[in-house]
């Protein structure tokens, strides 16, 4: 394979302190070289190595491509109604989920295939090139199932949450739905899936529900994330550090006991400010769990009820706005947080031996990705080596 050499870059983000300067081992005037699809070198631009391909970036910003580690893409189906009736004044609630439900259920596989192909795009193309993604809209053996192999085929981080709300069909006895998520249904997912995630709120499953569900995954070989705290206080956070969860996410509602626990553990915090936005709801404070010393990482939460955006530039202007957060740490939270969400080392950095998913920006500067909201800044993007933009 043919080595190429990204040079004359303004800014280079590394998200390793040991290249520059800063949590994000900033560079000035450096370059890239890539070989066999991973970061072979990185350094001054005047000392770079020679290289069968070289790319100008004319002074421009390089970073990590983005790590978006929480997403629900396999889908059917339109909410734009909901949307505009919660719009005006109408306020959100957990069972939306079920209208999705109806339409996914009616949908070919072909169908959900396409769906999904056109958001992984749709987010390449905005510099995500990382993204998990859910299953929790078919709720039903067979629907869940090939929801997690059709999201198989197209990325590795897969997360079964058929507890994503009590199927309708089970609306008078819910132990019965928590049986069949922890039994059946768990058996035909588990082989394609690497996750398991449960939304533990007010509307949907309780502690005792989502432990089991949880547990019940962890048996399996799969490893826990949690849907926690998002519209309420309640057990989600400390469910999610108790089990070793890779991450709890929304985190909208926490207790002083929440914050020290996430800040004492490995857990991640991964935040959705998309859903607040969308639902005109009560942001979470990412400087309270940062000052705590918690893992913070910024996702999108697309889906098409609560957070229909697959922007990750996006998140990272609404969390430097509404959240508390610098520039830099929403930028590391975007790509180093979301790889440590996913317990990934490979990705979210531009260090020797990552990955080489790297994307360019039309701008000297990564703060441009908040300064400037709204502006497609993406000039070119990078998947393991290969121009994808």
């Amino acid at each position: 394979m043919s080595s190429l050499l990204i040079t004359d870059i303004g800014s280079l983000v590394t998200n390793d302190p040991a290249l520059g300067t800063g949590p994000l081992g900033l560079l000035e005037d450096a370059a890239v070289l890539v070989e066999a699809g991973r970061v072979a070198w990185v350094g001054p631009a005047a000392s770079a190595p020679a290289a069968d391909e070289r790319y100008e970036a004319g002074g421009r910003a390089l970073l990590p491509g983005f790590v978006d580690s929480h997403a629900h893409l396999v889908f059917a189906g339109d909410r734009t109604a909901e949307f505009n009736a919660r719009m005006s004044g109408q306020s959100y609630s957990a069972g939306g989920i079920r209208t999705t439900v109806a339409a996914t259920r009616a949908a070919s596989d072909e169908e959900l295939d396409a769906n999904l192909v056109r958001f992984l795009n749709e987010a390449l193309r905005q510099g995500t090139t990382t993204v998990e993604c859910k299953s929790g809209y078919g709720l039903t053996v067979a629907d869940e199932a090939r929801a997690l192999r059709i999201a198989a085929s197209h990325t590795s981080e897969t997360t079964y949450l058929g507890a994503h709300v009590v199927a309708p069909e089970f609306a008078d006895d819910p132990a019965a739905y928590v049986d069949l998520v922890t039994g059946e249904m768990l058996d035909a997912c588990a082989p394609h899936a690497r996750w398991v995630d449960v939304f533990c709120e007010q509307g949907a499953f309780d502690g005792d529900q989502a432990r089991a569900v949880l547990k019940a995954g962890q048996e399996r070989g799969l490893i826990p994330r949690v849907h926690a705290n998002q519209l309420s206080y309640g057990p989600g956070v400390q469910l999610a550090v108790e089990l070793g969860a890779a991450s709890a996410d929304h985190c909208t509602h926490l207790t002083d006991a929440d914050v020290a626990a996430l800040a004492g553990s490995d857990t991640v915090a991964t935040l959705l400010p998309g859903a607040e936005f969308s639902t005109r709801a009560k942001y979470p404070d990412a400087r309270r769990l940062l000052d705590a010393g918690a893992t913070v990482a910024l996702s999108t939460d697309c889906n098409p009820g609560s957070s229909f955006t697959s922007s990750m530039a996006f998140c990272i202007a609404v969390a430097v706005r509404e959240m508390g957060m610098t520039p830099d740490e929403a930028v590391y939270a975007a790509t180093a947080g979301g790889a440590r969400a996913l317990r990934r080392s490979d990705v979210g950095s531009v260090s020797v031996g990552a990955r080489a998913d790297l994307q360019l920006l039309d701008a000297p500067s990564h703060v441009h990705l908040a300064y400037r909201p709204g502006v497609p800044l993406t000039a070119a993007v990078w998947h393991a080596g290969v121009r994808a933009l």
